[in-house]
Formats: structure tokens, C-alpha cells, sequence
């Protein structure tokens, strides 16, 4: 509860819950509010997990309802003559009345409105509601459901000290019987301000400054612990070499059930219509987590698309798990461009919030899982390489599946495509990024900071480390050219890569060792191949982007 996405919205919790004479500290008041959105988090918990009308609304839906409500509370506060006596009051509209009594006359329903109306908001603020989300109510749902209660208990009790030291605060202020007083307005344009963060996700914005900042981290705390939890639940994950498949005795002691995919923001390759793991059992399921732009991910796509040419007939699927790691990543259209563009046809779940990515503990792109038909995990890479493991993974699951269903058990292995393997070279440089999120390699101004100014490269260079030169603008995910401008990196690798975009085409010329290899033209986001020897080396970079709009992302080595 201490984690910092709680902050935007401690104005609506503390001046939602003022006492109403201004004397003192409401006890009935505050209990309302915060057991209100207790229970709205459980209430909106169990919607997400049993219903698949509400698990197919984008979590944005719940975002405009919650900040609208705030905003409504929001005037409510600050013009209550609406509510006094106003238009609204003469219409004599129930709800209406009932809303404004309680923001204002102390009402029960106005108060349990707002306590009801932080749930969807409150429910992600935490990594461990993911996990009971995701993981332990599918799998066990008397156990979540005690996960949960204890979850939002903590949450309660957490929320009810921060209301009552608030209240305690402003009560001293004085004023607060009078609707009218300017402490109430400014509660009223803080309520306002805070439902329209909500909706344009300015309080994101806000959790991930705290975040950057390494002042109130607690979100990280967190993180470790359930980093600790999974990778506890990982050294259970045992995998039969021999084909010989475990009795579900046995998958039950050692291996652990798959999460259920959780809260999805969009499908493709699914015509509209959700999935889930819970609606795969009695298939054989590899969960492959990825994200478009990186060039890991897009190296193992041609085997996916093997593997489920290969197999699909046989009792495969394939969900490709699309968490993006760029803001660009997370529109629709930008991913259905990429799946057609790489030929996927298995179906692709958008994983937008990492809810899913959450539930898994996973920390890599790309990641595999591979599921049986009982839904346990039974192997599990990240990044690249394996392929031949991962196959053989397949065919053991698909072989048990076969005699488990008294198919035949003969699985057709013959290859439906082409795969060509790659070559490897030493990589002796690091991933770069360029956002002053990430940025801890920039050489010649200051790491994580935003800004425009006029760099000047130095004219020695340090091996790994990122200079610029020109006017550049430094975002949290990019540094965007504002004129004629270059960026200069001294790597060693084989092959370079960049993410990159532009609002108009844009070209880059560039240069290998003081020479002119390759002129690449930057339009919409994606992978751009900058570099492509024959073998590995020690290079000096140099890239002169011919005018303003470029967005650079990231490098990528190989």
C-alpha cells in the first residue's frame, strides 16, 4: 500500500473523508470510504476472473469511470450550489442528489460511491495483486480468495491511517463545516485535477517518476519478493528428459500450474474472440513472450511459425504474448502490422500492463513456456537458442498427449518451412538506450535527464558509451534530433540494429570507421538494420541523421 502509484490519489481519500462540521476527525466517514473500495476491489477482482464480457473491456474503460466519477466529486465540492438548491436539484435527479448530499452533507452513498470508485484504480497498484489476479485464483480459488481478502485488508487498514492523520491535519485548518470555505475549493480543483490524471495517465507518469527517482521505491521491495516467491516456484519446475510422462501425482508435487493469461488489452489472429489458457486444457500450449521491435524476438518468430505449421494439426497452439517495451508497442495496429508483416498466423494477446508478464516473474524478451495438456508447465527458455531443445519439449508433450487420447502416438516431425540458422559473432557491447529512463551509458551529458540542448562530442571517444552531436531533445524513451545532428558509439559486435522512428522519412547515413557504409530512411517505429559485417570487430559508429524528427530509441549489438 506504501507503493508510489497510492500518491495521486491520497487528495480524494483524505478530503473525500473530511468530516463535515470541521471539528474533527470522522471515524464513520473514513470507514465508509476505505471499506467501500475495499470491497469494490474484490467486487471488480471477481468480475475480471469470471466473467469474459469484463475480461474482454480494456482496462482504459474502467480508467474513464473512475476518474470521471473523481471528476464529478470533484464540482461537487467546488460548486455546491449545484447541489443546494441548483439546476441539477430542482430536476430532482435521485442519483444526481444522492452524489452530492454525500460529497457534501456527509451522505452514506456519497461516501461509498467514492470509496467504490478508487477500486479499479487501487486494484494495480501492486505486483503481488497481479500475482493473486493471475496465478493463485485460477489455480486455487479458496486460496486466492484468501489471498485477496488479505491483500485488500492490508490495503484497507493501510489506507484508513492515511485518511485519519489527513483528516487530523486539515481539521486543524479550520473552515471545513463551511461548503463555500477555500479550502474546500481547492479540495474540489485537487479532486478535478486528480480524476483527469487518472484518465490521460499522468498518475503513471507520476509512479514512474517516483520510481526513477529511488525515493519511495517500494514497488521494488515488492518485486523482489515475488521475485524470491517465483523463483522458488522455478527450481519446482522438474522436466522428464526420458519421454517417460509424469502421473498428475507427480506434475502435481513437482511442477507448477501455468498462470492464466491476465487482463489482456486486445487479440489478433483470434477474430475478436479472448483466449485463455483454462479454454486450451487438453492441448499442448507454448506461451512465447515477446515484443515486436526487438531483433531476439523477431529471430525466433520463423521457428514459431514452423512449430505451428508443423504441429498445430497435431494438438499445438501458440499464443504469442505481446508485452511491448516501448510506448509505441502498445498500440494495436502497430503490433497487427508486425504479426502480418512476419507471417504469423497463431493468435497474439496484447499484454499491455505486464499483468501477465507479472503473474509469470518473467524478466526477459524472449521468453517460452511450454504448457501440457493439464496445464503445467513442463519447460521453459529465455531469449534465443534452443531451438532443437525446445522442439524435442514439444513432441515429449504432443507424444503424451497422443497416448493419453489413444491417437497415435507417431508425431510428424517434418518441417512446413524454412529456417535458416544464424550465425553468431562476439558481442562485446551492451543494449543502449537512449530515453532518459534508461540512458546510464550517455558520455558526454547527464543520465536521466530530459531536455533539449546542443551537444558536442568529445574527440576522444570511450568504448560503449553514447555521444551526441547537435540539438537534441532527451524523452523518457527517445532523444529526438531537432536539426542536423549524429550519434557516435564506439562497439564491438558483428551487426547493429537500432529502434527508431520518425513523424516524416528521415535518413541516416552511416558510418563504419570514418567510411560510408549504409544509408538507412527512418518512417514509422521499428527495427532498423544499421549494421551487417561479415564477422565481429571493434568499430566506431557514426551516425549523421540529415535533418529534425528522428526518434532514437535504442542499439542492439550481435
Amino acid at each position: 500500500m506504501l507503493a508510489p502509484c497510492v500518491l495521486p490519489l491520497l487528495p480524494v481519500i483524505i478530503g473525500g473523508s473530511l468530516s463535515g462540521d470541521g471539528k474533527g476527525v470522522d471515524i464513520q466517514k473514513v470507514l465508509t470510504i476505505v471499506l467501500s473500495l475495499g470491497a469494490s476491489v474484490i467486487v471488480f477482482t471477481l468480475l475480471l476472473k469470471v466473467s469474459t464480457l469484463f475480461i474482454t473491456i480494456p482496462s482504459s474503460v474502467w480508467t474513464w469511470i473512475s476518474g470521471g466519477i473523481i471528476i464529478i466529486l470533484g464540482f461537487i465540492t467546488l460548486f455546491p450550489g449545484l447541489w443546494q438548491g441548483g439546476l441539477l436539484a430542482r430536476l430532482n435527479i435521485a442519483s444526481n442528489r444522492a452524489m452530492g448530499q454525500g460529497a457534501q452533507k456527509n451522505n452514506f452513498w456519497g461516501n461509498v460511491t467514492i470509496g467504490a470508485a478508487l477500486g479499479p484504480v487501487f486494484s494495480t497498484c501492486s505486483p503481488a495483486y497481479f500475482v493473486v489476479l493471475a496465478t493463485v485464483l485460477p489455480s486455487q480459488p479458496l486460496l486466492g480468495m484468501v489471498y485477496l481478502l488479505t491483500y485488500t485488508f492490508g490495503l484497507c487498514v493501510s489506507l484508513f491511517l492515511i485518511a485519519f492523520v489527513g483528516q487530523k491535519v486539515l481539521t486543524r485548518l479550520g473552515s471545513l463545516s463551511n461548503p463555500r470555505s477555500p479550502l474546500k475549493r481547492i479540495l474540489g480543483v485537487l479532486f478535478i485535477l486528480v480524476g483527469i490524471s487518472v484518465i490521460a495517465g499522468w498518475d503513471k507518469k507520476l509512479q514512474i517518476a517516483v520510481i526513477n527517482s529511488g525515493l519511495f521505491d517500494i514497488t521494488q521491495i515488492e518485486q523482489k519478493l515475488l521475485m524470491l516467491n517465483s523463483s522458488t516456484n522455478t527450481n519446482a519446475v522438474t522436466v522428464d528428459t526420458t519421454g517417460a510422462p509424469l502421473s498428475l501425482i507427480m506434475k502435481q508435487k513437482s511442477l507448477i500450474l501455468a498462470p492464466e493469461i491476465s487482463t489482456p488489452d486486445g487479440f489478433i489472429n483470434t477474430d475478436g474472440k479472448p483466449v485463455t489458457l483454462e479454454s486450451l486444457k487438453g492441448k499442448v500450449v507454448l506461451l512465447d513472450i515477446w515484443t515486436y521491435s526487438c531483433i531476439n524476438c523477431q529471430r525466433t518468430v520463423p521457428y514459431l511459425n514452423d512449430w505451428y505449421a508443423k504441429y498445430h494439426d497435431q494438438g499445438l497452439e501458440i499464443i504469442g504474448l505481446h508485452t511491448p517495451e516501448f510506448a509505441f508497442e502498445k498500440v494495436q495496429s502497430n503490433v497487427e502490422k508486425a504479426v502480418a508483416d512476419f507471417g504469423i498466423n497463431y493468435p497474439v494477446v496484447l499484454d499491455n500492463d505486464f499483468s501477465t508478464w507479472n503473474a509469470y516473474g518473467n524478466q526477459y524478451w524472449p521468453r517460452k513456456y511450454l504448457i501440457d495438456m493439464d496445464g503445467y508447465i513442463t519447460y521453459d527458455h529465455a531469449g534465443e537458442g534452443d531451438y532443437m531443445g525446445t522442439e524435442a519439449a514439444i513432441v515429449r508433450a504432443l507424444t503424451e498427449r497422443a497416448k493419453r487420447l489413444g491417437m497415435e502416438d507417431i508425431i510428424d516431425t517434418s518441417s512446413k518451412g524454412k529456417v535458416v540458422a544464424i550465425k553468431r559473432g562476439k558481442t562485446g557491447s551492451p543494449e543502449v538506450y537512449f530515453g532518459y529512463h534508461r540512458n546510464e551509458l550517455l558520455g558526454n551529458g547527464t543520465p536521466g535527464q530530459s531536455g533539449a540542448r546542443n551537444y558536442t562530442a568529445p574527440a576522444q571517444l570511450k568504448r560503449n558509451e553514447l555521444y551526441f552531436d547537435g540539438m537534441w531533445n532527451i524523452e523518457a524513451e527517445y532523444a529526438d534530433s531537432l536539426g542536423v545532428g549524429k550519434i557516435l558509439f564506439n562497439y564491438e559486435a558483428q551487426n547493429v540494429y537500432m529502434v527508431a522512428g520518425a513523424d516524416k522519412p528521415t535518413d541516416i547515413e552511416v558510418y563504419q570507421d570514418g567510411k560510408l557504409i549504409n544509408t538507412v530512411t527512418v518512417t514509422t517505429e521499428a527495427l532498423y538494420q544499421l549494421v551487417g559485417n561479415s564477422d565481429s570487430g571493434v568499430h566506431l559508429l557514426e551516425l549523421r541523421i540529415i535533418g529534425a524528427g528522428l526518434r532514437a530509441f535504442t542499439f542492439t549489438f550481435e
